[in-house]
């Protein structure tokens, strides 16, 4: 069912788009299975296999978070579409200077936060502003480039660039555009306050998390009142509570091989599209192991990127051969970069003085990376390199350690967040990478026309895959299943945002 609440407030052909924006759940007249279960034809529930650690995502990364509560509590000036458009969300429209440094956005009038404060040009420059003061997770540098926010009228506001950026408006449909209201920060682990149709309503902590539809709200009221985010570490317990009426749907798969059960089953329904999810194998640049990039290619050319997608995730996915999923602009397929040639890794270790290397594999407890992890072990033995197991719980120690800290050898972990391949610029990431080159590829590529964008990220991608900064093991499919009657699934998931808010049967 398309997202009215949008539509009704775009007045325009782009609002239809927005409606298939990273959205996915489900409804059903099944009976409820207890707390979290879905009840009612205005009630959902839904399984993840992740939960947050906290909900305060300016402070705390990872993708749990936003996913939760981006668009369906906190919302921006604009947001992404499903073909990866920037639209307009609580901004009408915008206007970019001839000098592409400013932007003037016209907001919308009557909004108001769920605690009741007025949303206006002046909570623009705040939010913005506390981006740049107050956030502390990576993605704040995008947030860099803003050089001054200035309250025209109470529904003006321009935002004034140091250069000009290809990247910051996109960015600006991440959680780093999140609105938020002076009076409701005090406590954002525990009770966000946003602009969004939904509220945080309950948080049972290892079970579930409950969003209640909140009155007031300035767009169209959406159909689900209640939709409750439930928490499965175990694959098979989200499988078995689909069966057995206790959840609606299946937010994104944790084990593929599950669909058998749904696959003939005329009740269900199942969606497989694509993600900007890269399932990457991170090496640590500045470690002793993985400083030399030899070592680094050697492992590129140890592994069977087919045989780890077959083996570890039932071949469902797509193998990409560096950070860009087929959905940005500058993807380049570059799988034959580095082949299945254990012989040459043999080679390159020689070569590099590391022909019996132990590392550290520290893999986050979620289902993809353990089976991954398993698969990339063997393969590694088979050309010297002896890889110890670590598993690690995600998020909080995984992040401390392995994101934080950068205590590890090697990692494996879904890199959801969109276009991140400007991660690869910033040589204090986990990475670890430094690549001068690479550097300045991404600030012309950020600065320059929209196909200087596309030449200079695709020579960015390249260079960042030959250097072997990590593997990338495959894209991530987006795998969903849920009652067949449900209404508003996605074909794909490509923002950090799981949108209920168009939700029906």
């Amino acid at each position: 069912m398309p997202n009215l609440r949008k539509i009704a407030a775009s007045g325009t052909a782009a609002g239809l788009a927005v409606l298939l924006t990273a959205c996915n759940a489900g409804a059903g007249s099944s009976p409820s299975a207890g707390a979290g279960g879905g009840s009612s034809a205005t009630t959902a529930a839904i399984a993840f296999a992740l939960e947050p650690e906290n909900l305060d995502f300016t402070r705390t990364d990872g993708a749990a978070i936003p996913q939760v509560l981006l668009t369906n509590v906190y919302e921006g000036l604009v947001e992404l579409d499903q073909d990866g458009k920037i639209v307009p969300l609580l901004a009408e429209s915008w206007k970019v200077s001839t000098d592409r440094k400013s932007y003037t956005f016209e907001l919308r009038k009557g909004v108001t936060f769920s605690n009741g404060s007025p949303f206006d040009a002046s909570t623009v420059k705040f939010s913005i502003d506390r981006v740049k003061k107050d956030w502390t997770i990576s993605l704040k540098k995008a947030m860099d480039v803003v050089d001054t926010v200035t309250v025209d009228s109470p529904t003006r506001v321009t935002v004034k660039l140091s250069r000009p950026s290809n990247d910051w408006l996109f960015k600006m449909t991440t959680r780093i555009g999140a609105m938020m209201s002076p009076d409701g920060v005090a406590d954002l682990a525990n009770k966000p306050v946003g602009t969004g149709p939904y509220t945080v309503a309950r948080w049972v902590r290892g079970d579930s998390i409950t969003l209640k539809a909140r009155p007031g709200y300035w767009g169209t009221e959406p159909a689900m009142s209640t939709v409750v985010f439930r928490y499965f570490k175990d694959p098979t317990a989200s499988t078995n509570a689909l069966l057995s009426g206790g959840i609606d749907a299946i937010g994104n798969v944790a084990a593929p091989d599950s669909l058998i059960r749904f696959e003939s089953d005329p009740t269900f329904k199942i969606i497989e599209g694509t993600s900007n999810g890269e399932v990457t194998l991170s090496m640590n640049n500045k470690s002793k192991a993985f400083g030399d990039k030899r070592v680094r290619q050697a492992v590129r050319y140890a592994l069977d990127h087919q045989a780890i997608l077959d083996t570890a995730w039932a071949g469902r996915g797509t193998l990409i051969g560096a950070p860009v999923p087929p959905t940005d602009p500058w993807y380049e397929d570059l799988t034959g970069l580095f082949p299945h040639d254990p012989q040459k890794a043999r080679n390159l270790l020689a070569e590099a003085g590391k022909t019996d290397l132990t590392v550290r594999l520290r893999l986050p407890n979620v289902a993809y990376a353990l089976s991954a992890g398993q698969v990339v072990k063997s393969q590694l033995a088979d050309v010297g390199i002896t890889a110890d197991i670590d598993v690690l719980e995600f998020p909080a120690r995984w992040l401390d350690l392995v994101f934080n800290k950068h205590d590890y050898d090697m990692s494996i972990i879904n890199h959801v967040e969109p276009r991140d391949i400007a991660n690869y610029a910033n040589p204090d990431y986990y990475f670890g990478y430094d690549s001068p080159k690479v550097q300045s590829l991404m600030a012309a590529a950020d600065e320059g026309t929209p196909e200087q964008q596309v030449a200079d990220l695709r020579a960015a991608a390249r260079q960042i895959s030959e250097d072997a900064a990590a593997d990338w093991l495959f894209l991530f499919p987006y795998l969903v299943v849920a009652r067949a009657n449900l209404q508003g699934l996605p074909k794909n998931g490509i923002t950090e945002s799981f949108d209920v808010t168009g939700l029906s049967r």
